[in-house]
């Protein structure tokens, strides 16, 4: 069964936190909630130097 919404944490980190009042917390998006708390949406992006890592580490066989 998942886990509740951890609405006390939210609400605290929306109202106290970032200060908003609670018109605007509650009209937030979850997306813009994770910008304002300066989350991204996802992993970083695979860069060059990570993927010659990865090269190095598995190579292919032929």
């Amino acid at each position: 069964m998942p886990k509740a919404f951890p609405w006390d944490d939210a609400l605290a980190l929306g109202l106290g936190v970032l200060g908003w009042r609670p018109g605007d917390f509650w009209s937030a998006t979850p997306r813009e909630f994770a910008a304002a708390l300066g989350r991204r949406a996802g992993p970083e992006p695979l860069t060059r130097a990570g993927f010659e890592a990865l090269l190095a580490a598995y190579p292919d066989r032929t």
